[in-house]
């Protein structure tokens, strides 16, 4: 905890995300949600792109737009995701695309499996 609205997470590695839970102009950084839809977005395109370039196809952009319709009480979780991939390419073909964001969201992605595991927690207290 940064401030009362401002977090970082910090990997094994030091690597660092901010993340902020303001509104409006206020805001700098994604929500947790937001960066749910990022983490899922990036991990299905990462896969997508390296299987369109295995396939040997022109891959001159690949863009992946991530929505999510939330729960109105609480908990505001997402009850549907939507991923709408476009990739710019001179030989690639529909169905192609089709069959590998299949095999990337249903079967590589661990941020789509990992949405549907089990979760458990625990939790201490430490004193200053």
């Amino acid at each position: 905890m940064l401030a009362d609205h401002e977090y970082e997470a910090v990997n094994a590695f030091g690597n660092k995300v901010s993340i902020d839970m303001y509104d409006g102009e206020e805001k700098k950084h994604q929500s947790p949600m937001e960066l749910l839809l990022s983490a899922l977005g990036s991990c299905a395109v990462v896969d997508a792109v390296s299987m369109m370039k295995k396939k040997r196809k022109e891959v001159v952009d690949f863009t992946i737009d991530v929505e999510g319709e939330r729960n109105d009480g609480i908990p505001a979780f997402y009850r549907t995701i939507h991923m709408h991939f476009t990739l710019v390419s001179s030989d690639a073909k529909e169905e192609e695309l089709a069959k590998v964001i299949k095999l990337s969201v249903d079967k590589y992605c661990s941020v789509a499996s990992s949405l549907k595991s089990e979760i458990t927690y625990s939790s201490e207290v430490k004193r200053p």
